[in-house]
């Protein structure tokens, strides 16, 4: 195999800069998104700004946002096509602020969104600096996306993976994409640990005793973990649509969103379905949850994000998959942490259509101990097989291979 010295050393040159990029923005991001969700623990009056933050930041969307609306979607649309034009820079900031807002205001939402898409944004900003070819270009965005997601999380290996899997590749050929990226994904994880910005942790414990029961209880667990990726995935598609429907003017649905938001916790008598719900997590890994938590963390966010308010699913997923697993495992008489650990990233990789990622995800989490890695395969691959057609990136294309083995499947 002749390798071409010259242009892989350009890649690589290339893919460290938008990881030093993306990893400084993802820095930054997060340092502002812990003030965004301390202001909003401490101060509960913000949340009833959340309607009117919500239609502030639509309203600037709509004015000045033009394709950066699109999000996510934006970036996967110019990594099939590189004619459909460059990624506004504009998608960045924007992002950032509005993503910040709706923390400070108590929506629910996540953080890879938020970091994805200012990588991608910065990646088609250095490809045009430079004037790069179309497939080099469609190779940087992929980049910046493994930038943005392996720096935000703290798992370099596990953007790598996300940014080839969510594109299915495209037209780019992996061994061509893989080094730059896994190059692009731990630059920008070191970055933002150069800055001084560190990640929560997360542990399993103790395995217990390998059994085929246990497996088969895994089984059940993941059969409704990918149930629940199916549920989330439709239920925010669906909260769109309604809402688009009903509400036609972006401002004015968002700021109706907020305020279903606000009677929601009225009604439900907690917040702790609002922000990104990590403390939720957190205490799932260390106490059976109660078995509603997962619900009231899905229908929070599927009302936030079908409102068009900023931020990501990575994070609610994680939180939605954890509070489940930790409430199965009470049920099914299995080791706690460790189902609150599968539900995190199976839920995620089923409804992302992204199980490698998550695989890799849960290996870089949670280490290679024991039979641990037995348990993340079952998990992510179950989880996947049983979680539908529907994923939460609309502009996700299948690569004719997989599209196939997936229509086999489903039409079972």
């Amino acid at each position: 195999m002749n390798i071409n010295i010259a242009s892989l050393t350009k890649r690589l040159a290339l893919a460290a800069i938008v990881g030093l990029l993306a990893g400084s923005a993802s820095a930054f991001f997060l340092l502002l998104l812990d003030w965004s969700t301390a202001k909003s623990a401490a101060h509960h009056w913000l949340l009833w700004l959340l309607p009117v933050g919500g239609a502030l930041v639509s309203w600037v969307y709509a004015r000045y946002g033009k394709d950066a609306a699109k999000g996510n979607n934006l970036l996967l649309e110019r990594i099939y096509d590189s004619d459909g034009g460059p990624v506004p820079l504009r998608m960045a900031p924007l992002v950032l602020l509005g993503t910040a807002i709706t923390h400070l205001f108590g929506g629910s939402a996540g953080r890879e969104g938020t970091a994805v898409q200012m990588g991608g944004s910065l990646a088609d900003a250095v490809s045009r600096r430079f004037k790069l070819t179309s497939a080099d270009r469609q190779l940087l965005i992929l980049c910046g996306i493994s930038g943005g997601f392996g720096s935000v999380f703290g798992t370099p290996l596990a953007g790598t993976v996300f940014a080839l899997e969510v594109a299915f590749f495209g037209s780019i050929r992996i061994r061509r994409a893989l080094i730059p990226c896994l190059a692009a994904a731990l630059v920008g994880h070191y970055t933002v640990l150069a800055w001084g910005v560190h990640h929560a942790s997360y542990n399993w414990g103790q395995l217990p005793a390998f059994s085929l029961t246990l497996l088969l209880k895994i089984t059940i667990a993941s059969i409704l973990f990918g149930l629940t990726a199916w549920l989330f995935s439709a239920l925010t598609h669906k909260m769109k649509a309604i809402l688009t429907r009903l509400i036609p003017n972006v401002p004015l649905k968002s700021f109706v969103g907020g305020a279903i938001l606000i009677a929601l916790v009225y009604l439900l008598g907690t917040r702790s379905y609002l922000g990104l719900g990590l403390p939720l997590m957190d205490a799932a890994f260390e106490q059976p949850s109660a078995p509603y938590d997962f619900l009231g963390k899905l229908l929070f966010t599927s009302v936030t994000l079908g409102a068009a308010f900023q931020g990501g699913e990575v994070t609610p997923l994680f939180v939605i998959g954890a509070t489940l697993g930790s409430t199965l495992g009470d049920l099914l008489a299995v080791s706690v942490p460790l189902l609150a650990g599968l539900g995190m990233i199976a839920v995620f990789g089923a409804a992302a259509n992204t199980p490698l990622a998550s695989v890799v995800l849960g290996l870089e989490l949670f280490g290679i101990h024991g039979y641990g890695p037995l348990c993340i395969l079952i998990g992510c691959a179950v989880a996947y097989c049983c979680s539908g057609r529907s994923g939460i990136y609309s502009s996700q294309q299948l690569r004719p291979a997989w599209s196939a083995i997936i229509r086999k499947r489903r039409n079972k």
